[in-house]
């Protein structure tokens, strides 16, 4: 009977090691959030980048399981304007409650949720957005780099789900309800 229970008591210590929960944090610094804004009926844009503030993963055994990035709206930039005063009118914009209204909702939160594992590093992540004070489910697939330690997916999203409802005056200039993402996140 004692050989059983120290059996038992061994196999729970070791499942409880095997599942045990490690939060690796992100490289802010060294990690990048690439937004890409299209126009409805041409061909183009616009685009920048946003600023990671901190954020890390959640890994169980040895695999991630989820995870958390805060986002600083503040930080928008745009890369493909040249003209100085051009860039920061539109910079401006974005900043505006049309947009993403950032001095009432300075910060995005990205939660990842589940993560489904298909083949080698390739996997599908579940997550929830949080965009001026709404929060809404997103998916989107994603490949894990173990090597380099680093994370990166593309993805769209609604802009309207998030009440960025900015309506253009133009036909020939009304942007595209979709907004892109290119991620890349390093350890």
């Amino acid at each position: 009977m004692r050989k059983i229970i120290i059996t038992i008591i061994c196999v729970t210590f070791l499942s409880a090691i095997s599942n045990a929960q490690e939060k690796l944090n992100i490289n802010a610094s060294t990690s990048s959030i690439k937004w890409i804004g299209e126009y409805t009926f041409n061909f183009g844009g616009h685009d920048g980048f946003i600023n990671l503030t901190e954020g890390y993963f959640i890994k169980t055994g040895a695999i991630i399981t989820g995870g958390e990035f805060i986002i600083d709206m503040n930080s928008i930039t745009n890369t493909d304007i040249k003209k100085k005063k051009g860039k920061e009118s539109l910079v401006n914009h974005l900043k505006e409650p049309d947009f993403f209204g950032v001095k009432e909702h300075p910060f995005a939160k990205l939660t990842i949720t589940k993560v489904h594992y298909g083949k080698e590093a390739h996997v599908w992540v579940e997550a929830n957005l949080t965009l001026k004070k709404v929060t809404k489910p997103i998916g989107f697939r994603a490949e894990f780099n173990y090597d380099k330690k680093q994370m990166t997916t593309c993805f769209k999203i609604d802009r309207k789900e998030w009440n960025v409802n900015y309506k253009s005056k133009f036909k020939n200039g009304a942007i595209s309800d979709a907004i892109g993402f290119e991620v890349t996140l390093n350890l």
